[in-house]
């Protein structure tokens, strides 16, 4: 089969490798039909971050079950599936408290690989999430929204679920990557009354304000610190760090009113941080990795299939798998938001 590989920084490569077979029971072989690149997968493409050569990467996509293990009774072949990066067994005590991201039943290191014709994916019968239908029951703004629920719209809400966004709430987005615009979405969807975006494009100024941002900071450092502290008069509810460098959390601390709280979905990019500004305001930090399925199965897939969200608008590129190195650079040179790669269609 197909699939992308990383090579060296700067650049991925579609490599013909051996299709995916069943390994346990618990396993399913899924057919993809769209995949997407993430921006954590340009912290490997840039070489801020470390990844071994020949490697397969990806952990976003929607496709059709093929095989199941026989331990999988609630996915059948035939399947229309979402693939969550997330591997969750819905019984162990993480999954069963809403942290699926953090199951503790995963026999090895999942959501990677999906940029690919086939993928092998973990304890299918909980964490794999059904789409009534097949592909061809949408359009390409669904279907797009679909991938989107991999992965970025469900750490978007996870990252407003974790600061504790509630009815007329005012909060900030740092982040105008697909995350933190996701991030826009799931405030509204929660019921934010005012949704701040930090953002200097402004194509991505303009898509959150479609999803529902109601004012832009385009500042950085102290001078966004004091643009919101004007905007707010005392800060936000509520914080949503969608970026992952130590200056955004720095300055995320900041942002909030005593007793607001930070939720954290940037994947972290420094190992240690000085919490102390913390205890000052009462700010609490929470976050890490989203609980896809969980989200999914309760709240996002509805959304979508109502047309209440449409998520899938963050892909404004779309590449063949055999371009996929376009479509790393394409969203490295900030010519896409996020691309969309079509693979079995």
């Amino acid at each position: 089969m197909k699939a992308t590989v990383f090579i060296e920084p700067g650049k991925v490569e579609v490599h013909e490798v051996k299709k995916p077979i069943i390994k346990r029971t618990t396993d399913a072989i899924i057919k993809v039909v769209r995949a997407s690149v993430c921006g954590s997968d340009l912290w490997f493409f840039r070489g801020i971050s470390q990844r071994a050569t020949n490697t397969l990467v990806g952990h976003e996509a929607i496709g059709i079950v093929e095989q199941v293990g026989e331990d999988v009774h609630n996915i059948a072949v035939g399947d229309f599936v979402i693939v969550p990066f997330t591997h969750g067994c819905g019984h162990c005590v993480a999954c069963l408290a809403g942290f699926d991201g953090n199951c503790l039943n995963q026999k090895e290191s999942g959501g990677s690989g999906y940029q690919a014709e086939y993928i092998r994916f973990q304890n299918a019968d909980w964490a794999l999430v059904k789409i009534p239908g097949e592909p061809a029951d949408y359009n390409n703004e669904q279907l797009n929204s679909f991938v989107t629920l991999a992965d970025v719209m469900a750490t978007g809400y996870h990252a407003a679920k974790t600061a504790e966004v509630s009815k007329d709430d005012t909060v900030v987005v740092m982040g105008d990557g697909a995350v933190g615009l996701c991030g826009v979405i799931s405030a509204k969807l929660l019921g934010a009354k005012r949704i701040i975006i930090m953002s200097r494009h402004e194509d991505r100024q303009n898509l959150a304000k479609e999803f529902g941002a109601t004012d832009i900071v385009e500042e950085r450092g102290q001078r966004a610190v004091d643009q919101v502290m004007t905007l707010t008069g005392n800060g936000a509810d509520a914080v949503l760090e969608c970026v992952g460098t130590a200056e955004a959390v720095e300055i995320a601390i900041q942002l909030g009113r005593p007793g607001a709280i930070v939720g954290r979905v940037g994947v972290p990019q420094k190992s240690d941080m000085n919490t102390n500004n913390l205890f000052w305001k009462n700010i609490g930090l929470r976050g890490g990795i989203a609980s896809v399925t969980t989200y999914d199965k309760n709240l996002l897939l509805k959304a979508v299939l109502n047309n209440e969200i449409n998520p899938g608008k963050v892909f404004t590129k779309k590449f063949n798998i055999d371009d996929v190195q376009f479509a790393y650079e394409a969203m490295d040179n900030r010519e896409a938001i996020k691309s969309l790669l079509i693979v079995n269609e």
